[in-house]
């Protein structure tokens, strides 16, 4: 049997882009909610010792690694021009089984 595959989807904000994710952060909820049933998790990236947002990190099951980019390069975070980078890589759950 095959073990699922994840993928996990980094991205890292640009300086200074609050306002931006804030007025984005509504479109960007409601892009996510067709993949509820793939999302493993998801949540931003803090900067060290605040609660702003520093990037996002999504960890979800989608058929092949050029379904993963085409999710991220479309989320409505991506498209606003949020992000500084984004990575996306292919990851196997292990822990815990």
């Amino acid at each position: 049997m095959k073990k699922k595959m994840y993928f996990v989807v980094l991205c890292e904000d640009k300086d200074m882009s609050g306002k931006l994710r804030s007025r984005t952060r509504p479109a960007h909820l409601q892009y996510l909610q067709p993949y509820r049933d793939k999302i493993l998790l998801a949540g931003p990236l803090l900067q060290d010792g605040s609660e702003e947002s520093a990037g996002g990190l999504i960890i979800i099951d989608l058929p092949d690694y050029d379904a993963a980019v085409s999710f991220a390069q479309n989320d409505p975070y991506a498209l606003a021009g949020l992000f500084a980078r984004i990575e996306v890589r292919a990851w196997r759950k292990v822990i815990p089984a």
